[in-house]
């Protein structure tokens, strides 16, 4: 009988796939089926507290906190960089071994490609390297006391609080000139 076959077979159709709500038989006499009354309600305490004396199970993991903060969006965008391209030419040095065995005419290109690959991914690194450097000259290790990038932070602070404190000054004295005019002929 195919599927067509009982897709029009009676017993096949939608209605027959209807499920019907059966009345539960309960396990015990004393118990109505209907789930009501004091036994049912006696039935159910005995059950949630079974249920809450059993020892819980562990969990498959347990939430710990970072021990280190997270890179930052350049140096981790470097990082992924570098990772895809070191792996993209240990594939190729792969794929050379075994073109080499294989005394395939893919050999050389391959060779060739894991070489250059090898000096790509040796500028990845350093650029990861160097990208987490400069982010740290920019803006500062914030764990370090002493961080000169600190330090220059307060400075541009003190700079811009002394330049809104002599504008502020300056437009007082303005007033204060403009106030003895009765006229601004």
């Amino acid at each position: 009988m195919g599927t067509a076959e009982r897709h029009d077979a009676p017993e096949y159709s939608a209605v027959a796939h209807r499920t019907v709500p059966r009345r539960r038989e309960a396990p015990d006499h004393d118990i109505p089926a209907d789930g009501h009354g004091p036994a049912a309600e006696a039935a159910r305490d005995a059950m949630r507290e079974t249920v809450q004396d059993r020892p819980r199970p562990r969990p498959l993991w347990v939430e710990e906190p970072a021990r280190r903060r997270r890179m930052p969006d350049p140096v981790r965008t470097a990082a992924v960089r570098a990772v895809l391209i070191i792996s993209v030419t240990l594939i190729l040095a792969m794929t050379a071994v075994l073109c080499t065995l294989a005394d395939s005419w893919l050999a050389f290109p391959m060779v060739i490609g894991s070489v250059a690959g090898t000096v790509v991914a040796t500028w990845g690194a350093l650029d990861v390297w160097v990208t987490r450097q400069v982010w740290n000259q920019r803006n500062g290790v914030v764990s370090v006391p002493s961080s000169t990038a600190r330090s220059l932070r307060r400075e541009r602070r003190r700079a811009r609080r002394q330049a809104r404190a002599a504008e502020r000054t300056k437009k007082r004295m303005g007033r204060a000139d403009s106030a003895g005019q009765l006229s601004h002929s």
